[in-house]
């Protein structure tokens, strides 16, 4: 357990804090900055690195650090770009955070560790059965947690409905994008949900994302069978939750000598 450093990659923004693991609350100032045009490789992370020195403490090299990135993540390697640069497809992003770090990094896709944080520390925690947490943000990321057991790289976003990648008309940058109303966006998010909903029978949904700070303004305006919540830990959450697997693994990589 103990402190572990946390960044959270997204389309538009980077963020970062230091995190104490076992109470899942940031123990620094969260940091961010703009997350380079193109999200390129390089740019990524000499951006990362200019992070950390914004940040008290950061520069530890025993700290652990978690990553979270909006890909497929397997093996340390990403599989996927969505909203960021093709050149990030089978990159050895592990590897290459670790070589510009200088110290082992976990990385993971930036749902999952939302998912995590939320599990561990938030609105899912204790809860028995099937939650799916979605992010609404530049995309849609999501996690799939079952009986307190996270699913990684579930991707609900990139599912193709009515002809269209559901993030393309159902993400929070849709709607600015667009210049929906709330209840033009909501029957968007609607369909998406509703789609889960009779795919999977989840017995929750969590929703988080920037503009979960909003969620009065959508989440009356749905219908569905399962709860629907607010994340508690909202546009924290990846970061809360990079830092406590990467504290996790320092623990085990401990362990085994």
């Amino acid at each position: 357990m103990g402190t572990a450093l946390g960044i959270d990659i997204g389309g538009t923004g980077i963020k970062g804090a230091i995190v104490d693991s076992a109470a899942g609350e940031l123990t620094t100032p969260r940091e961010k900055l703009r997350t380079p045009a193109g999200g390129e490789p390089e740019p990524i992370i000499a951006t990362v690195l200019e992070l950390l020195d914004r940040i008290p403490g950061a520069d530890a090299p025993d700290l652990p650090v978690g990553i979270a990135f909006p890909t497929i993540v397997k093996h340390g390697r990403t599989l996927s770009a969505g909203n960021i640069s093709a050149h990030w497809i089978d990159y050895d992003a592990e590897a290459r955070f670790e070589d510009a770090l200088g110290r082992d990094v976990f990385f993971l896709n930036d749902a999952d560790a939302a998912g995590h944080a939320e599990l561990r520390f938030g609105a899912a925690k204790d809860v028995d059965g099937l939650v799916i947490m979605t992010t609404l943000g530049t995309g849609i990321g999501s996690a799939f947690i079952y009986n307190g057991v996270l699913v990684p790289n579930t991707e609900f976003g990139h599912l193709e409905l009515d002809g269209e990648i559901a993030e393309a008309r159902a993400a929070s940058s849709a709607k600015t994008r667009e210049g929906l109303s709330w209840e033009e966006w909501a029957t968007r998010l609607q369909r998406f949900y509703t789609h889960l909903e009779r795919v999977f029978s989840p017995d929750l949904f969590v929703v988080g994302g920037g503009i979960s700070k909003e969620s009065e303004e959508f989440l009356p305006l749905l219908d569905l069978q399962a709860p629907i919540l607010t994340a508690v830990h909202r546009n924290n959450a990846g970061i809360l939750g990079a830092a406590a697997l990467a504290a996790d693994s320092a623990v085990t990589r401990s362990a085994r000598g």
